[in-house]
């Protein structure tokens, strides 16, 4: 999945092309800032910024998988023949929501924030379940997302359909993240396709002291660990280099064989050889 800011139709489809071209499966186009920084913007402008967007990107790549970033279902109605996906970055905040994304016959991702309303900056978060430990946040993740995830399977949406995202930093403390991303297995474990939204978080730029422009290494190492743990799909800003990671990953791990695999090989000879 790739993520950037644009304004204007022409730049927010020169970055579908650029996505594209660098190897995304997914990509989401959403009209609304996550945090509370940035102006109000209503249920209609919404729909004004992302539909324009995700028609073009249809027209333009028809077997594209095409995901609406919202947690509004009016917008994701407005959406019907142009979404595959429906990204609820609120954790079912519009309970109708997942019923419109099953209407639409779209997948839907279930996510995590705590229990905090759309937009709203993380303070003050505690985890207590009466077990005292730092894993009181892990087992808070995997209730709300198998909760969340039946509830989009009894919508009528298919288990393979139903993403199940962590979401590291909503409602989370950078040590909430960084927990919940070592416990990916365990989120894995729910049974349904695993959506890590890494990319340029406040996780990363906290844990090594970074600006978000400076924060791709740090990037690709959670994305590396999450995609060793199971997650199989990465919302992304740096499209290639998060592709290359997640495909070694996958090749170490035995699930995806080698583009090419010459090196030793009989016949190969010299020519196969890379110092």
């Amino acid at each position: 999945m790739a993520g950037n800011r644009h304004a204007a139709l022409e730049d927010a489809m020169a970055a579908v092309h650029e996505a594209v071209a660098q190897g995304a499966d997914i990509v989401d186009v959403g009209g609304v800032r996550a945090g509370q920084e940035g102006e109000h913007v209503g249920v209609a402008e919404e729909i004004d910024r992302v539909v324009p967007v995700l028609e073009a990107a249809r027209q333009a790549y028809p077997d594209l998988v095409l995901s609406v970033d919202t947690w509004r279902s009016e917008v994701a109605r407005a959406c019907a023949g142009v979404v595959d996906l429906v990204n609820d970055t609120w954790a079912g905040h519009d309970p109708e929501l997942v019923h419109v994304a099953a209407g639409l016959g779209a997948g839907v991702v279930v996510s995590h924030t705590g229990g905090l309303p759309p937009r709203t900056d993380p303070v003050d978060v505690v985890y207590a379940d009466g077990q005292g430990d730092e894993l009181a946040v892990v087992r808070d993740v995997l209730d709300v997302l198998a909760r969340g995830a039946r509830v989009a399977v009894g919508a009528g949406i298919s288990p393979e359909r139903v993403l199940v995202d962590p979401t590291v930093d909503f409602g989370k403390t950078t040590r909430h993240s960084l927990v919940t991303l070592r416990h990916t297995a365990d989120v894995a474990s729910l049974g349904y396709p695993v959506l890590q939204a890494l990319s340029r978080k406040d996780v990363v730029g906290e844990t090594l002291d970074l600006e978000p422009q400076d924060r791709l290494e740090g990037t690709l190492a959670a994305t590396a660990v999450a995609a060793w743990l199971g997650a199989g799909v990465f919302r992304a800003h740096d499209v290639r280099a998060t592709r290359r990671a997640v495909d070694m990953v996958a090749s170490i791990r035995g699930d995806r064989p080698p583009a090419r695999a010459v090196r030793g090989e009989p016949g190969a000879g010299a020519a196969g050889r890379t110092p």
